[in-house]
C-alpha cells in the first residue's frame, strides 16, 4: 500500500477519503516538513524565553528536551508505520481506547495545532513591530509585548490568509515551497550563532547565581514555558502528513528522528551564542537579572538586538527578513496539520463528515477553512507569543502522551498488523515515553495546565451532543441535554476558578480557592460521565469507560501541579524534587490503567480491513483467507483470553 499513489479502499470503508489524498512526499520532504515547523518562531524567541527561566542552564534544557521527545516519539514511529494516516495523531487513540479518549486527546491536539498559525503570524509581526514601532503593530501591556488593535491583529489575519492560499492548491506545491524556505531557515540560524560567537563573553555563563541560577527546577520549567517543548513539537508533522507519503513505512521513522536531531543542533548553537553575546546594558536590565529578560528592551527581537549589539548590524537586517520567513514557513505547514486533524474528525465521525471533503488538489478544503477561522479567533484572547506558547505546548504534548498507551494495546489487539519498524523492549520504552510526556505536561506549570484542562474538558460536551449521538450510542435529546447542562456548569466553574483566559500567572481576585475549584471541576466531570453512561448503549458505555483514566490522570496532574514546585504557592508542600517523584509514580500508575483500559475497537477492525484491501489491490495473488487473518486472529485471541 505504501508505494501506491492512489490506493483504493474497501467499499464503504470509513477510511476511503484517505485514498483521495496525493501520495507525493518523499523522505527529504517529510523531514523538512518536521524541521520547518521547529525552526519557526521558536528560534527567534525561545533562546531569550528559556534563558529568562533557567539562565545559562537553558543549554541543558535543550538537550533534555530533545532526549525526552525522542523517547516519547519511539512508540509513534511504530504506529506511524503500521497505519500511515493523515491526521494520524488524532485518529490513533480511537483504535485502541475508543471514541471518548480519542475525542479528548484529538480535541486538545486540534486546539493546539490550530493555534500554531496564529503564533507564527504573531511572531512575524512582533519582530517587525519592535523594529518599526511607527507601524503600530505592537504595544506593551503589563510588561509583555502584544499585538495592537487594529493594525497588528488585522495584519495577522492577513498573514493567515496567505497561509491558507499556499495550502489550498495541493501538498506537492506546499512541500516544494517549504523545501526552499527550510533550507533558508537552516542557513540563517547557523550563520547567526556563528557570528554571535565572535562577541562571546564567558562571564555571562556564571553571573546572576552561576550556571544554575534557578536550580534543576529551572531546567525542567524552561521545557514548556521557555518555549523549548514548543521548539521540538514539529516531529508530529511527519505523522500528520503520513497519509501523503510515497513510502511511509520506510520514511516515517527516519523523518521523525531527523526532525528532532537537526533542530537540536541548531538550537543549542543559538542558545550558547545568545548567552555569550548578551549585553545587559543594551537590554536595559541589570547584570544577572535573568528573569528581567522577558520585559527587557530585547524581548520583541532578541537575536536581532544581540547581533546589533555585537556589531553585526548588516546581518541583523538579514535576520529581520528571516523573522518574517521562518515563522511563516512554520505557519503554513501547521495550518495544513490543523486541517488534517479536523479531516480526521470527519472520517472518524467525531464531527460532521463534510470536514473530510477533499478538493481536486487532494486537500481537505472544508477543514482548511475551519482551521483558518478558528486560528484567527485565537489572536484576540492571546495576542502575545509569550502568552500562547506554553498553553499550545501542553495541548500538543498531551496528544504525544497517548502513543505510549496505544502501542502496547495494539500489540495485543492487532498482533498480525504489518509493523515495518517494531519497537524493541516495549515494556520499558512505552512506560518511559509515557512518563516523559507527562513530565513535560507537568513542567508547563499550574497556570498553563489549568488553561489546558478548561479547553480539553469543554470539548467533552461536543462528544456528548454529537459524537455519541452520531454513533447511535445516545439518543439526541438526552445527549444534547446532558451536554448543555455540563457546558453551562463548566463555563461557570472556569470563570470562578480565576485562571482561564488570564494573561498573568496570578489568580484573579475574588475567585474560588483551589480546593473549591478542583472539587467543582471533578464533580462536574464525574456527573457528566455518569449521566451519559446511564443513557448510553452497552457499546457507548464501553467507550466511556475506556477513557476515564485520561480524565483522572489530568485532574491528578493538576492537583500535584498546584502543590508542587511549578505551582502558585510561595512555599509548596511538594518542593525539593518530591513533586517530580510524585509525577513519575502517577505516570506509572496511569500508564498501567491506560493499557488495561484498551480494547479491540470497531475502528480498528475498519482500519485493518481497509489496509488489507489496499495490500491485496497491490498484490492480487493474495487470497481472501490471508486478508481475513489479522482480524480473525485477534477475535480468536480475545475469546481464548
Amino acid at each position: 500500500m505504501s508505494t501506491l499513489p492512489d490506493s483504493p479502499s474497501a467499499p464503504g470503508s470509513p477510511d476511503a477519503p484517505d485514498h483521495k489524498l496525493k501520495r507525493s512526499l518523499g523522505l527529504w520532504q517529510l523531514t523538512l516538513l518536521g524541521v520547518s515547523t521547529q525552526i519557526g518562531s521558536g528560534w527567534l524567541f525561545a533562546v531569550l524565553s528559556s534563558a529568562s527561566v533557567a539562565g545559562p542552564a537553558a543549554i541543558l534544557s535543550w538537550i533534555l528536551g530533545a532526549g525526552l521527545f525522542i523517547v516519547v516519539s519511539l512508540t509513534w514511529i511504530e504506529l506511524g508505520t503500521m497505519f500511515p494516516r493523515s491526521g494520524g495523531i488524532v485518529r490513533y487513540p480511537a483504535l485502541s481506547h475508543g471514541a471518548f479518549a480519542g475525542w479528548i486527546t484529538g480535541w486538545g491536539y486540534w486546539i493546539g495545532t490550530v493555534c500554531l498559525p496564529a503564533i507564527e503570524a504573531q511572531a512575524v509581526l512582533t519582530y517587525l513591530g519592535g523594529r518599526f514601532p511607527h507601524l503600530g503593530l505592537v504595544k506593551v501591556e503589563q510588561g509583555t509585548t502584544i499585538l495592537a488593535w487594529p493594525n497588528g491583529i488585522l495584519c495577522g489575519i492577513g498573514i493567515l490568509a496567505i497561509f491558507f492560499a499556499l495550502n489550498l492548491f495541493g501538498v506537492k506545491l506546499l512541500a516544494k515551497v517549504n523545501t526552499y524556505v527550510t533550507i533558508w531557515k537552516l542557513v540563517v540560524p547557523c550563520l547567526t550563532f556563528i557570528l554571535l560567537f565572535f562577541a562571546f563573553n564567558s562571564s555571562n555563563l556564571t553571573v546572576g547565581g552561576g550556571f544554575l541560577p534557578t536550580g534543576a527546577g529551572g531546567i525542567v520549567h524552561a521545557l514548556a514555558i521557555g518555549g523549548i517543548a514548543f521548539g521540538y513539537l514539529g516531529s508530529r508533522q511527519v505523522l500528520d502528513y503520513g497519509g501523503e507519503a510515497r513510502n511511509p513505512k520506510r520514511d516515517i521513522p527516519l523523518a521523525i528522528v531527523l526532525s528532532i536531531l537537526i533542530p537540536m543542533v541548531v538550537y543549542i548553537g543559538l542558545q550558547i551564542g545568545f548567552l555569550g553575546a548578551l549585553d545587559w546594558s543594551d537590554a536595559g536590565i541589570s547584570v544577572g537579572d535573568w528573569a528581567g529578560l522577558r520585559t527587557s528592551d530585547w524581548a520583541s527581537a532578541p537575536l536581532f538586538q544581540a547581533l546589533g549589539a555585537a556589531g553585526f548590524g548588516a546581518f541583523a537586517t538579514v535576520l529581520l527578513v528571516d523573522a518574517a520567513i521562518s515563522p511563516a514557513g512554520n505557519g503554513w505547514v501547521t495550518l495544513g496539520s490543523a486541517a488534517r486533524a479536523s479531516f480526521a474528525f470527519g472520517i472518524d465521525k467525531y464531527a460532521p463528515k463534510s470536514l473530510a471533503k477533499v478538493n481536486r488538489y487532494g486537500i481537505p478544503w472544508v477543514s482548511l477553512v475551519v482551521a483558518i477561522v478558528v486560528s484567527a479567533l485565537f489572536m484576540l484572547p492571546f495576542p502575545s507569543w509569550y502568552q500562547l506558547v506554553s498553553v499550545v505546548s501542553v495541548c500538543l504534548v498531551l496528544s504525544y502522551l497517548m502513543g505510549s498507551a496505544i502501542a502496547p494495546v495494539l500489540r495485543k489487539t492487532a498482533p498480525h498488523a504489518d509493523r515495518t519498524w517494531r519497537l524493541p523492549a516495549m515494556g520499558f520504552w512505552a512506560p518511559a515515553g509515557y512518563a516523559a510526556g507527562l513530565f513535560i505536561v507537568y513542567a508547563a506549570g499550574f497556570a498553563s495546565l489549568a488553561q489546558l484542562l478548561v479547553i480539553a474538558f469543554a470539548g467533552v460536551s461536543i462528544y456528548g451532543a454529537y459524537t455519541s449521538v452520531n454513533h447511535g450510542w445516545v439518543r439526541r435529546p438526552a445527549g444534547w441535554s446532558i451536554s448543555a447542562v455540563f457546558l453551562v456548569a463548566w463555563i461557570y466553574i472556569s470563570s470562578r476558578g480565576g485562571w482561564f483566559m488570564n494573561t498573568t500567572e496570578v489568580q484573579r481576585a475574588g475567585s474560588w480557592s483551589f480546593p473549591v475549584y478542583f472539587a467543582a471541576m471533578t464533580a462536574a466531570l464525574l456527573a457528566f460521565v455518569l449521566a451519559l453512561r446511564v443513557v448510553s448503549t452497552p457499546a457507548g458505555r464501553r467507550h466511556l469507560d475506556a477513557g476515564v483514566w485520561l480524565i483522572a490522570t489530568l485532574l491528578a496532574t493538576l492537583l500535584v501541579s498546584y502543590y508542587g514546585e511549578f505551582g502558585p504557592l510561595d512555599e509548596p508542600p511538594l518542593a525539593d524534587s518530591w513533586d517530580l517523584l510524585v509525577v513519575i509514580a502517577l505516570a506509572l500508575v496511569s500508564y498501567a490503567w491506560a493499557v488495561r483500559s484498551g480494547f479491540h475497537t470497531e475502528q480498528l477492525d475498519a482500519v485493518l480491513a481497509d489496509s488489507e484491501f489496499a495490500v491485496e489491490a497491490a498484490a492480487p495473488t493474495r487470497t481472501p483467507a490471508h486478508r481475513a487473518t489479522p482480524v480473525a486472529a485477534v477475535h480468536e485471541q480475545e475469546v481464548n483470553s
